[in-house]
Parts: C-alpha cells; structure tokens; sequence
C-alpha cells in the first residue's frame, strides 16, 4: 500500500519525486517553526498539542525517508514525561492548598500566646508592667549583664544574669529602675555584655510579646505574626512560643 502510493504520487503530472519531496519538506519546516515560535512565545503545549505536531511530523515526512523508529519511541516518551509534569503541578497545586488550610487552623491556636522575637527594644505597655525575653549567649560565660536605656539613650537599669552556658538565658525586668522608682510606659533598647566574649561582638537580644493576629502569606511569605510591641514578625523569626 504505501509503496503504490509512493508510486503515485511520484508520477502525478506537474510534480515530480523530487517536487514532492520539497513539498513534504516544507510542511514539516512549517510545523517545525510553528512549534519553535509557539515555544519562543512562552506558550506552553498541552498533551493534546504534542499529539497533532506528532501527527503532522508523520502526515508531512519524506515518503523515501519515514521518521525513524527511535526518534519516534524517543518522542512519545518525551510525550509521556510532559504528561507526567503536568500531573504532579496539579497534584503539588492540590498539596500547597492543603498546607495552607492546615497554616491557617494552627495560627488560630498561636493567638494571645507569647512569641519570643529576636529585638533591640522592649516596650512597657504600661507603668508597672514586665518585660521579659532572653540573651542569646555565644558561650558559656561567667557572668552576662543585659543593659536598658531609655529612649534618650540614658541607662535606667541593668541586670545581671550571672553565669551562663551558651543558649538562651531568659532575663525579666519588673519595671523598675536602678534608682528605685516605676519606670515610665515606653519602648526601651536593650543591649547585653558576655564576659569573655570581645566588645566588638554584637549580643542578640530577645523579647517577649503576646500574638494579637496571625496574618496568611502568599507564595513564599508564609504566615506573619502581629505581636504587640513588636509589630508584624515573620513566623520562621520566632525563637520560642509559650503560654
């Protein structure tokens, strides 16, 4: 069958074996282009797109030069492989929608819960209140001395924390100040001193704040913590939750 065809169609009046040839040749340069500029505009094909060009290939080929079998084997597994892409983006579509509902019902058990937050001030909500939060200690240390200064940068109090290993060494600060008196509502800045540990090294500071809202992200922001006194707080910043 396809050698009396091949026959005819290389005796049609007006054409050629050659003519013909070209022809074929052309149909496949033009779905070869078709498929080089549908993938130079960042159109993406489907399974059923990836079919007909396949179909074209075979209708258009060179009757003396057919596609050759593994080329054609090597195509339908590319066809399998884009399939198989295609499913697991909706199966990973199904599994980020998923995590996101699964977010949302743990950030609602992080409300009015305290978060430990990496932070350079602490804020007194009101006279008489406590401030609480943790010195992050490089090494163990015989004595670590957290530092408060007011918003004048004047040093209200400093309290010391004894000896330490490396870690978090948890500080709370009833308030008042070294003189005796109630130190005012206020945002205050912290510093800490480790001993043995160079000046020059900066000493990270921590503190504690109540979670007011939880805030959902989008693609790579995540969940956001709205914590009072510190403002909005990536959750992956969070150190510590605690009642």
């Amino acid at each position: 069958m396809i050698i009396n065809h091949t026959h005819a169609a290389t005796n049609t009046p007006g054409s050629t074996g050659t003519g013909g040839t070209a022809s074929a040749g052309a149909a496949g340069s033009s779905s070869s282009s078709s498929s080089a500029s549908t993938a130079a505009n960042g159109v993406s094909l489907g399974g059923t797109d990836f079919l007909t060009l396949m179909l074209a290939q075979l209708k258009n080929q060179d009757p003396t030069s057919p596609v050759d079998s593994n080329e054609f084997l090597s195509q339908l597994a590319s066809l399998s492989e884009v399939q198989g892409i295609t499913q697991l983006n909706t199966s990973f579509a199904a599994l980020s929608s998923s995590l996101v509902s699964s977010q949302a019902l743990q950030a609602s058990s992080l409300l009015g819960h305290q978060a430990l937050v990496a932070s350079t001030t602490g804020t007194l909500s009101t006279a008489g209140a406590t401030l609480s939060g943790a010195v992050s200690v490089p090494q163990t240390s015989t004595q670590v001395t957290l530092n408060i200064t007011n918003s004048s940068g004047v040093l209200v109090q400093s309290i010391n924390l004894g000896s330490q290993a490396a870690g978090l060494a948890n500080f709370s600060w009833n308030g008042q100040m070294s003189n005796g008196s109630q130190a005012p509502a206020g945002t205050y800045s912290l510093s800490a001193q480790v001993a043995g540990v160079s000046g020059g090294t900066a000493i990270t500071t921590l503190v504690n704040g109540t979670v007011d809202s939880v805030t959902m992200g989008a693609g790579t922001t995540g969940l956001t913590l709205n914590i009072a006194g510190l403002g909005s707080v990536p959750f992956s910043s969070v150190q510590q939750i605690s009642n």
